[in-house]
Protein backbone atom coordinates (compact mmCIF):
# COMPACT_ATOMS: atom_id res chain seq x y z
CA UNK A 1 0.00 0.00 0.00
CA UNK A 2 1.29 3.45 -0.76
CA UNK A 3 2.08 5.60 2.27
CA UNK A 4 1.18 8.85 0.56
CA UNK A 5 -2.41 8.13 -0.45
CA UNK A 6 -4.09 11.09 -2.13
CA UNK A 7 -6.81 12.91 -0.20
CA UNK A 8 -10.39 11.93 -0.94
CA UNK A 9 -12.45 14.04 -3.27
CA UNK A 10 -15.41 15.75 -1.65
CA UNK A 11 -18.90 14.34 -2.10
CA UNK A 12 -21.04 15.95 -4.78
CA UNK A 13 -23.63 18.47 -3.57
CA UNK A 14 -26.46 18.61 -4.34
CA UNK A 15 -27.03 14.94 -5.00
CA UNK A 16 -27.45 14.19 -8.68
CA UNK A 17 -26.28 11.59 -11.16
CA UNK A 18 -23.45 12.45 -13.52
CA UNK A 19 -24.93 10.00 -16.04
CA UNK A 20 -28.35 9.25 -17.47
CA UNK A 21 -30.15 6.28 -15.92
CA UNK A 22 -32.00 4.19 -18.49
CA UNK A 23 -35.33 2.48 -17.89
CA UNK A 24 -33.43 -0.76 -17.30
CA UNK A 25 -31.12 1.05 -14.89
CA UNK A 26 -34.06 2.46 -12.94
CA UNK A 27 -35.52 -1.03 -12.59
CA UNK A 28 -32.20 -2.33 -11.26
CA UNK A 29 -31.98 0.61 -8.86
CA UNK A 30 -35.37 -0.41 -7.48
CA UNK A 31 -34.24 -4.04 -7.16
CA UNK A 32 -31.18 -2.90 -5.22
CA UNK A 33 -33.38 -0.68 -3.09
CA UNK A 34 -35.54 -3.68 -2.22
CA UNK A 35 -32.51 -5.71 -1.08
CA UNK A 36 -31.14 -2.78 0.91
CA UNK A 37 -34.50 -2.41 2.66
CA UNK A 38 -35.12 -6.14 3.24
CA UNK A 39 -31.75 -6.68 4.94
CA UNK A 40 -31.24 -3.27 6.55
CA UNK A 41 -28.03 -2.70 4.62
CA UNK A 42 -27.78 1.09 4.81
CA UNK A 43 -28.49 3.46 7.69
CA UNK A 44 -28.56 7.24 7.91
CA UNK A 45 -25.04 8.67 8.10
CA UNK A 46 -23.30 5.57 6.79
CA UNK A 47 -20.01 5.96 4.98
CA UNK A 48 -19.90 3.05 2.55
CA UNK A 49 -16.72 1.76 0.99
CA UNK A 50 -17.61 0.48 -2.48
CA UNK A 51 -15.05 -2.11 -3.59
CA UNK A 52 -14.33 -1.45 -7.26
CA UNK A 53 -12.36 -4.09 -9.17
CA UNK A 54 -12.94 -2.82 -12.69
CA UNK A 55 -15.32 -5.65 -13.59
CA UNK A 56 -18.93 -5.33 -14.73
CA UNK A 57 -20.35 -6.23 -11.31
CA UNK A 58 -18.50 -3.61 -9.27
CA UNK A 59 -19.09 -0.88 -11.86
CA UNK A 60 -22.81 -1.68 -11.75
CA UNK A 61 -22.73 -1.72 -7.94
CA UNK A 62 -21.25 1.78 -7.82
CA UNK A 63 -23.71 3.11 -10.41
CA UNK A 64 -26.76 1.75 -8.64
CA UNK A 65 -25.65 2.94 -5.20
CA UNK A 66 -25.08 6.41 -6.68
CA UNK A 67 -28.58 6.23 -8.19
CA UNK A 68 -30.03 5.06 -4.88
CA UNK A 69 -28.23 7.85 -3.05
CA UNK A 70 -30.14 10.42 -5.11
CA UNK A 71 -33.62 9.06 -4.29
CA UNK A 72 -33.06 7.60 -0.81
CA UNK A 73 -34.86 9.30 2.10
CA UNK A 74 -31.65 9.20 4.16
CA UNK A 75 -28.17 10.62 3.64
CA UNK A 76 -25.21 8.29 3.22
CA UNK A 77 -21.76 8.68 1.72
CA UNK A 78 -19.94 6.57 -0.88
CA UNK A 79 -16.20 6.07 -1.22
CA UNK A 80 -14.94 3.93 -4.11
CA UNK A 81 -11.81 1.89 -3.35
CA UNK A 82 -9.73 -0.08 -5.82
CA UNK A 83 -6.96 -2.47 -4.83
CA UNK A 84 -4.15 -2.38 -7.40
CA UNK A 85 -2.68 -5.87 -6.94
CA UNK A 86 0.21 -5.19 -9.34
CA UNK A 87 -0.87 -7.71 -11.93
CA UNK A 88 1.26 -7.51 -15.09
CA UNK A 89 -0.35 -5.22 -17.62
CA UNK A 90 -2.90 -3.80 -15.18
CA UNK A 91 -3.99 -0.41 -16.60
CA UNK A 92 -3.49 1.66 -13.45
CA UNK A 93 -4.78 4.86 -15.07
CA UNK A 94 -8.26 3.58 -16.01
CA UNK A 95 -10.08 3.67 -12.68
CA UNK A 96 -8.64 6.94 -11.34
CA UNK A 97 -9.59 8.65 -14.59
CA UNK A 98 -13.06 7.08 -14.65
CA UNK A 99 -13.81 7.95 -11.01
CA UNK A 100 -12.43 11.45 -11.43
CA UNK A 101 -14.70 12.08 -14.40
CA UNK A 102 -17.61 10.67 -12.41
CA UNK A 103 -16.84 12.95 -9.47
CA UNK A 104 -16.80 10.09 -6.96
CA UNK A 105 -14.67 10.13 -3.81
CA UNK A 106 -12.09 7.40 -4.22
CA UNK A 107 -8.86 5.83 -3.02
CA UNK A 108 -6.48 3.61 -5.00
CA UNK A 109 -4.61 1.19 -2.71
CA UNK A 110 -1.44 -0.45 -4.01
CA UNK A 111 -0.38 -3.86 -2.69
CA UNK A 112 1.56 -6.52 -4.61
CA UNK A 113 -0.61 -9.53 -3.77
CA UNK A 114 -0.02 -10.87 -7.28
CA UNK A 115 3.62 -11.76 -6.55
CA UNK A 116 2.66 -13.37 -3.25
CA UNK A 117 0.04 -15.61 -4.84
CA UNK A 118 2.34 -16.59 -7.69
CA UNK A 119 5.18 -17.33 -5.29
CA UNK A 120 3.16 -19.38 -2.83
CA UNK A 121 0.93 -21.42 -5.15
CA UNK A 122 1.81 -23.84 -7.93
CA UNK A 123 0.73 -22.92 -11.45
CA UNK A 124 -2.08 -25.49 -11.50
CA UNK A 125 -3.53 -24.54 -8.11
CA UNK A 126 -6.68 -22.47 -7.64
CA UNK A 127 -5.66 -18.92 -6.76
CA UNK A 128 -8.98 -17.42 -5.73
CA UNK A 129 -8.98 -18.50 -2.08
CA UNK A 130 -5.54 -17.10 -1.18
CA UNK A 131 -6.05 -13.99 -3.32
CA UNK A 132 -9.39 -13.36 -1.63
CA UNK A 133 -7.92 -13.65 1.88
CA UNK A 134 -5.09 -11.25 1.09
CA UNK A 135 -7.44 -8.80 -0.57
CA UNK A 136 -9.94 -8.97 2.29
CA UNK A 137 -7.36 -8.07 4.91
CA UNK A 138 -6.16 -5.05 2.95
CA UNK A 139 -9.69 -3.83 2.26
CA UNK A 140 -10.67 -4.18 5.92
CA UNK A 141 -7.66 -2.12 6.93
CA UNK A 142 -8.52 0.51 4.32
CA UNK A 143 -12.12 0.71 5.56
CA UNK A 144 -10.81 1.35 9.05
CA UNK A 145 -8.46 4.08 7.81
CA UNK A 146 -11.25 5.80 5.87
CA UNK A 147 -13.72 5.61 8.74
CA UNK A 148 -16.20 3.58 6.68
CA UNK A 149 -19.16 1.99 8.47
CA UNK A 150 -20.05 -0.47 5.70
CA UNK A 151 -18.16 -2.35 2.97
CA UNK A 152 -20.14 -2.99 -0.23
CA UNK A 153 -19.23 -5.91 -2.49
CA UNK A 154 -20.55 -6.58 -5.99
CA UNK A 155 -21.75 -10.18 -5.63
CA UNK A 156 -25.04 -10.81 -7.47
CA UNK A 157 -27.76 -13.45 -7.30
CA UNK A 158 -25.88 -16.09 -9.32
CA UNK A 159 -22.74 -15.59 -7.18
CA UNK A 160 -24.83 -16.42 -4.13
CA UNK A 161 -26.31 -19.53 -5.74
CA UNK A 162 -22.90 -20.68 -7.01
CA UNK A 163 -21.54 -20.46 -3.46
CA UNK A 164 -24.51 -22.47 -2.20
CA UNK A 165 -23.87 -25.29 -4.67
CA UNK A 166 -20.10 -25.23 -4.11
CA UNK A 167 -20.69 -25.73 -0.39
CA UNK A 168 -23.31 -28.40 -1.10
CA UNK A 169 -21.21 -30.37 -3.60
CA UNK A 170 -17.73 -29.94 -2.11
CA UNK A 171 -18.02 -28.58 1.42
CA UNK A 172 -20.80 -30.69 2.91
CA UNK A 173 -22.64 -27.58 4.10
CA UNK A 174 -25.89 -25.76 3.41
CA UNK A 175 -24.28 -22.35 3.18
CA UNK A 176 -24.30 -19.47 0.72
CA UNK A 177 -23.23 -15.80 0.63
CA UNK A 178 -25.33 -13.72 3.03
CA UNK A 179 -26.54 -10.35 1.78
CA UNK A 180 -25.21 -8.82 5.01
CA UNK A 181 -22.64 -10.03 7.53
CA UNK A 182 -20.28 -8.94 10.27
CA UNK A 183 -16.59 -9.70 9.71
CA UNK A 184 -14.93 -12.35 11.89
CA UNK A 185 -13.11 -9.70 13.94
CA UNK A 186 -16.41 -7.92 14.60
CA UNK A 187 -15.21 -4.59 13.20
CA UNK A 188 -16.90 -4.39 9.80
CA UNK A 189 -20.35 -4.83 8.29
CA UNK A 190 -20.18 -6.22 4.76
CA UNK A 191 -23.17 -5.74 2.45
CA UNK A 192 -24.08 -7.15 -0.97
CA UNK A 193 -26.63 -4.74 -2.46
CA UNK A 194 -26.76 -6.71 -5.76
CA UNK A 195 -28.07 -9.82 -3.96
CA UNK A 196 -31.38 -9.73 -5.86
CA UNK A 197 -29.89 -8.72 -9.23
CA UNK A 198 -29.59 -11.27 -12.05
CA UNK A 199 -26.20 -11.52 -13.73
CA UNK A 200 -27.75 -11.24 -17.19
CA UNK A 201 -29.28 -7.91 -16.15
CA UNK A 202 -25.82 -6.71 -15.08
CA UNK A 203 -24.40 -7.78 -18.46
CA UNK A 204 -27.12 -5.77 -20.21
CA UNK A 205 -26.59 -2.73 -17.99
CA UNK A 206 -22.79 -2.82 -18.39
CA UNK A 207 -23.27 -2.91 -22.14
CA UNK A 208 -25.57 0.11 -21.98
CA UNK A 209 -23.08 2.08 -19.90
CA UNK A 210 -20.00 0.86 -21.82
CA UNK A 211 -17.87 0.58 -18.70
CA UNK A 212 -14.07 0.46 -19.19
CA UNK A 213 -13.84 -3.19 -18.08
CA UNK A 214 -10.52 -4.37 -16.65
CA UNK A 215 -10.12 -8.18 -16.85
CA UNK A 216 -8.63 -10.11 -13.93
CA UNK A 217 -5.44 -11.66 -15.32
CA UNK A 218 -4.64 -13.44 -12.09
CA UNK A 219 -7.33 -16.11 -12.20
CA UNK A 220 -9.15 -15.27 -15.42
CA UNK A 221 -7.13 -17.93 -17.26
CA UNK A 222 -8.51 -20.69 -15.02
CA UNK A 223 -11.75 -21.60 -16.83
CA UNK A 224 -12.10 -24.96 -15.10
CA UNK A 225 -12.45 -23.56 -11.60
CA UNK A 226 -15.31 -25.33 -9.82
CA UNK A 227 -17.10 -21.99 -9.47
CA UNK A 228 -17.01 -21.55 -13.24
CA UNK A 229 -18.32 -25.08 -13.73
CA UNK A 230 -21.19 -24.49 -11.29
CA UNK A 231 -21.89 -21.14 -12.94
CA UNK A 232 -22.28 -22.84 -16.31
CA UNK A 233 -24.63 -25.37 -14.72
CA UNK A 234 -26.87 -22.62 -13.34
CA UNK A 235 -26.78 -20.78 -16.66
CA UNK A 236 -27.88 -23.95 -18.49
CA UNK A 237 -30.74 -24.46 -16.04
CA UNK A 238 -31.85 -20.88 -16.58
CA UNK A 239 -32.04 -21.46 -20.34
CA UNK A 240 -33.61 -24.91 -20.24
CA UNK A 241 -36.01 -24.38 -17.34
CA UNK A 242 -37.09 -20.71 -17.07
CA UNK A 243 -38.02 -19.81 -13.53
CA UNK A 244 -35.86 -22.47 -11.85
CA UNK A 245 -33.10 -20.03 -10.80
CA UNK A 246 -35.67 -17.67 -9.26
CA UNK A 247 -37.16 -20.60 -7.33
CA UNK A 248 -33.74 -21.73 -6.10
CA UNK A 249 -32.91 -18.26 -4.84
CA UNK A 250 -36.28 -17.98 -3.06
CA UNK A 251 -35.50 -21.25 -1.30
CA UNK A 252 -32.57 -19.55 0.44
CA UNK A 253 -35.12 -17.19 2.00
CA UNK A 254 -37.54 -19.95 3.04
CA UNK A 255 -35.64 -22.35 5.27
CA UNK A 256 -37.48 -25.00 7.36
CA UNK A 257 -35.00 -26.29 9.99
CA UNK A 258 -37.35 -29.04 11.23
CA UNK A 259 -37.28 -30.63 7.79
CA UNK A 260 -33.52 -30.78 7.49
CA UNK A 261 -31.21 -32.76 9.80
CA UNK A 262 -29.14 -30.29 11.80
CA UNK A 263 -29.61 -30.84 15.52
CA UNK A 264 -27.96 -27.50 16.26
CA UNK A 265 -30.77 -25.66 14.49
CA UNK A 266 -33.72 -27.77 15.62
CA UNK A 267 -34.26 -29.74 18.83
CA UNK A 268 -34.86 -33.23 17.43
CA UNK A 269 -33.77 -34.80 20.74
CA UNK A 270 -36.48 -32.99 22.66
CA UNK A 271 -39.20 -33.44 20.03
CA UNK A 272 -42.22 -35.39 21.25
CA UNK A 273 -45.94 -35.67 20.61
CA UNK A 274 -47.86 -33.15 22.68
CA UNK A 275 -51.48 -33.95 21.81
CA UNK A 276 -52.37 -30.45 20.66
CA UNK A 277 -53.42 -29.97 17.05
CA UNK A 278 -52.09 -26.91 15.27
CA UNK A 279 -54.91 -24.55 14.38
CA UNK A 280 -52.81 -23.09 11.57
CA UNK A 281 -49.42 -23.86 10.00
CA UNK A 282 -46.46 -22.54 11.92
CA UNK A 283 -44.05 -20.06 10.27
CA UNK A 284 -41.24 -21.84 8.45
CA UNK A 285 -38.63 -20.89 11.06
CA UNK A 286 -40.67 -22.73 13.72
CA UNK A 287 -40.69 -25.93 11.74
CA UNK A 288 -43.88 -26.17 9.70
CA UNK A 289 -45.40 -29.31 11.28
CA UNK A 290 -45.68 -32.54 9.28
CA UNK A 291 -46.25 -30.92 5.90
CA UNK A 292 -43.55 -33.19 4.46
CA UNK A 293 -46.33 -35.83 4.23
CA UNK A 294 -48.88 -33.53 2.65
CA UNK A 295 -49.35 -32.34 -0.92
CA UNK A 296 -47.39 -29.18 -1.65
CA UNK A 297 -49.46 -27.42 -4.28
CA UNK A 298 -46.71 -24.94 -5.15
CA UNK A 299 -44.26 -27.75 -5.93
CA UNK A 300 -46.86 -29.72 -7.88
CA UNK A 301 -47.75 -26.66 -9.97
CA UNK A 302 -44.08 -25.92 -10.69
CA UNK A 303 -43.47 -29.54 -11.75
CA UNK A 304 -46.52 -29.46 -14.01
CA UNK A 305 -45.33 -26.26 -15.67
CA UNK A 306 -41.90 -27.78 -16.26
CA UNK A 307 -43.39 -30.93 -17.80
CA UNK A 308 -45.44 -28.74 -20.14
CA UNK A 309 -42.29 -26.83 -21.06
CA UNK A 310 -43.89 -23.54 -20.01
CA UNK A 311 -42.67 -21.72 -16.91
CA UNK A 312 -45.94 -19.90 -16.31
CA UNK A 313 -46.29 -17.12 -13.74
CA UNK A 314 -44.22 -17.30 -10.61
CA UNK A 315 -44.78 -15.43 -7.36
CA UNK A 316 -43.14 -12.05 -7.77
CA UNK A 317 -39.84 -11.36 -6.02
CA UNK A 318 -37.46 -8.42 -5.92
CA UNK A 319 -35.22 -10.22 -8.42
CA UNK A 320 -37.91 -10.50 -11.11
Amino acid sequence: MTDSAPPLATRREPRHLPFSLSRHGKRLRNVVGAAVTDFGMISAGDRIMVCLSGGKDSYTLLDLLLALQVVAPIDFELVAVNLDQKQPGFPADVLPRYLGELGVAHRIVEADTYSIVRRVLDEDKTMCSLCSRLRRGILYRTARELGCTKIALGHHREDILETFFLNLFYGGKLKAMPPKLVSDNGEHVVIRPLAYVREKDIVKYASERQFPIIPCNLCGSQPNLQRAVVGRMIEAWDKEHPGRVETMFRSLQNVVPSHLADGKLFDFQGLAAHGNAQSKPLPSHFGGGDIAFDADHAIEAAMARELRGAPGPLPSTASD
